[in-house]
This record gives structure tokens, C-alpha cells and sequence, in this order.
């Protein structure tokens, strides 16, 4: 798992509409990139909702907000659709992203064991370092933890 002081590592992903999002789009911004398993299930849902109802509160800090998982562009755009979302989503179907950041692991659900994403938020600074990663994200807290980091 990527921490604190580490440089992101170089990626191109395409959005929901297949434009490239990249090392280079965020250059130059603060930037959160919030890794989650997949579109419609009910945790994921909050914590999308949580970012949009909270969008504003990144943008007055000059914050991008960005979410990935291994859903495809016409997953993400029903998702983005349905729950009205004011960000982009981004496709990392091969997980090779989510693979180099460490956040591709091996989870327990239900007592059945398989290779997954593990929520987790990587807050960037202008320069491309980690200022701050939040592991095993607890959804209901991230907003108040994210505030406490952005100042």
C-alpha cells in the first residue's frame, strides 16, 4: 500500500466518456483518488453521494475529486446517471492501478475469499506526493476525515 511522503505512480485511465485522465490532468492540483469495489452496491452508492453532496466543499479548497474501480465506461455512466454525480469515475478494468497503489487485494466477504479493491483514498498534493492515505475507509467518517486533512 502506497503512504504518506510516496509519489503516485504514472497512470492513464479514461473516464466515464473515454476521456484520459492522467498524472499530468492532475498536476498542479490537490487531488483525492478514492478507490471502491463497484458501482450500485449500497456502500459504494453512500460514499459516491457523500462526494457529490460534498463536491462544493472541494471544489472552494481547489480539490479534484476522482473515484476509480474496475467497472467499465457504461457501468460508470449509469452509475454516474442514476445518482446524478457532478465528478468523474474512472475505469481500471485491468486493475493495473489499483495493483501498483496496493489497493488490489485479497478480501473476505461472507466467508468467501477473493481478489478485490480495498476501499482506500489517496489524497495528492500539487506535486504528485501522497500527503495522506486513508485505508480500510470507513464511509461514514471520510468526509469529516478528508476535511481534517485538507484543512
Amino acid at each position: 500500500m502506497l503512504k504518506k511522503g510516496e509519489k503516485f505512480p504514472q497512470f492513464k485511465l479514461e473516464n466515464q466518456n473515454g476521456v484520459v485522465i492522467s498524472n499530468e490532468t492532475i498536476k498542479g492540483s490537490k487531488t483525492v483518488l478514492y478507490f471502491y469495489p463497484r458501482d450500485n452496491t449500497p456502500t459504494c452508492t453512500t460514499e459516491a453521494c457523500d462526494f457529490r453532496d460534498n463536491l462544493s466543499n472541494f471544489n472552494e479548497l481547489g480539490v479534484k475529486v476522482y473515484g476509480i474501480s474496475g467497472d467499465s465506461k457504461k457501468k460508470h455512466q449509469n452509475f454516474i446517471q442514476k445518482l446524478n454525480l457532478n465528478f468523474d469515475l474512472l475505469v481500471d478494468e485491468d486493475y493495473q492501478l489499483s495493483k501498483e497503489t496496493g489497493v488490489y487485494q485479497m478480501k473476505k466477504s461472507f466467508g468467501k475469499e477473493s481478489m478485490g479493491i480495498v476501499r482506500t483514498t489517496f489524497i495528492i498534493n500539487e506535486e504528485g506526493i501522497i500527503i495522506d492515505t486513508i485505508e480500510k475507509v470507513k464511509v461514514k467518517t471520510q468526509m469529516e476525515t478528508l476535511k481534517d486533512i485538507l484543512g
